[in-house]
């Protein structure tokens, strides 16, 4: 089943090889078009998966501040979603 993530009408994701966590799809790097991603200062840090790190998501002027997320060295327990990008914050994902 092919997964698109959309934010303001465009896709800017789409695998059919996403790994489930939390309700989350993690998409492989190379199913994300960067051109859509600005670097993000912000950070946190989930208890069983590390730190991770966040990207803006902008798409024809519209920002999902912090709206796409990865993990770049996840703990043990959650490798299987290293470098893989999720989202949210106004990204729909389906």
């Amino acid at each position: 089943m092919t997964i698109r993530a959309t934010f303001n009408g465009t896709v800017i994701a789409e695998s059919d090889d996403t790994v489930v966590v939390e309700g989350n799809h993690y998409f492989p790097p190379d199913a994300v078009n960067g051109a859509f991603l600005e670097p993000s200062d912000d950070h946190t840090t989930c208890s069983w998966k590390g730190l991770a790190s966040y990207h803006d998501v902008v798409v024809d002027g519209s920002r999902a501040a912090g709206g796409a997320w990865y993990y770049p060295d996840p703990k043990d327990a959650a490798k299987e979603v290293k470098d893989r990008v999720a989202f949210w914050r106004g990204v729909v994902v389906g």
